[in-house]
């Protein structure tokens, strides 16, 4: 282990996200009462121009108003280079921030995207004396962002998750497809030809870099990996895979663009009992090992050993943490 210790960020079940338009309050009660572990609602890129300024009212009033105990509870801001979101986090702070958990920054191009916004909220928090202090959620959707991913994810103690804008980072590094997430016809191998000239053809995830380099970005500063959305809502096996392939990858949680994507996500990203079980006989065949003296022992035929531990560990503590959340 390392001399430098890593301290995790506040432990938050985010297995899924779901995305509620601030510019559509009649969805709002029904996310407060819905499963998802994670509500962000939305100023950004799901409300027109026009509708900004109004849509800021509904999330204040919303986050007052509303009963949102058992939920985590996040407002998505505009880029910084808008000038709709000195706005965002001075209303939304100053009227309703000691009803809020989370701001989720979209964009983050530079560490100094977050200390911008850092000082703002910080600023509001000791005026009005919250006792609470609220996160950052920070989206990695450029190319400018991954690159500086170490950086922005270091940034600030505010710091919680990172999140893959898959969208706007194919935009940004002109990526040839139109898809919100999901594979690409077009991303494949080819074998070599068998001996009757056959070729297979194999897929391959045009993500995998930017998803398993925002996790590593992430876990080495304590925070959260979320993935983010999947487009195509009328494809559960779809989003299901990808969910899949992010949590294999280390991600906690992906977002929810539909409602109808919320169980699908707290599924995938929950460990299975038979997971747990494993978990727990691992636990229990290394506390006996360790009592005889042994660094390592087999169970079911394969080694175990203290890494094993504590790859054991995280899926009972994350069992323990969706039982009690």
């Amino acid at each position: 282990m390392s001399f430098t210790i890593v301290e995790e960020a506040t432990p938050r079940l985010n297995r899924s996200e779901l995305a509620v338009p601030g510019s559509s309050p009649k969805f709002f009660e029904k996310a407060a009462k819905g499963e998802a572990d994670v509500i962000f609602l939305d100023l950004e890129d799901a409300v027109a121009p026009d509708d900004k300024p109004q849509a800021r009212e509904n999330i204040i009033q919303a986050l007052n108003d509303i009963d949102w105990s058992g939920k985590t509870v996040s407002v998505r801001i505009n880029g910084l280079d808008t000038h709709y979101m000195y706005r965002d986090v001075v209303d939304v702070v100053e009227r309703a921030g000691d009803k809020l958990d989370l701001i989720m920054i979209p964009k983050v191009g530079t560490a100094a995207d977050v200390y911008a916004v850092d000082m703002l909220v910080t600023q509001i928090e000791q005026a009005k004396g919250f006792k609470n202090k609220i996160g950052f959620e920070l989206i990695i959707e450029t190319a400018l962002g991954m690159m500086n991913v170490d950086e922005i994810a270091a940034a600030s103690p505010r710091n919680e998750s990172l999140h893959f804008g898959v969208a706007d980072y194919a935009a940004s590094t002109k990526a040839k497809t139109t898809n919100i997430g999901g594979p690409n016809p077009n991303y494949v191998v080819l074998t070599d030809a068998d001996e009757a000239g056959n070729r297979d053809t194999h897929w391959g995830d045009m993500w995998h870099y930017a998803i398993a380099r925002m996790v590593v970005a992430s876990r080495a500063n304590g925070l959260r990996p979320v993935d983010g959305p999947f487009g195509d809502f009328s494809d559960p096996d779809g989003y299901r895979a990808q969910s899949s392939r992010a949590s294999v990858l280390g991600c906690e949680g992906k977002w929810a663009i539909h409602p109808s994507q919320i169980g699908l996500a707290n599924e995938v990203f929950s460990p299975s009992e038979k997971e747990i079980e494993k978990a727990k006989r691992i636990l229990e065949a290394m506390e006996k090992a360790q009592k005889e003296g042994q660094g390592a022992v087999a169970l079911d035929g394969k080694l175990i050993d203290i890494a094993s531990i504590k790859q054991a560990e995280v899926l009972v503590k994350k069992a323990e943490q969706i039982a009690t959340g």
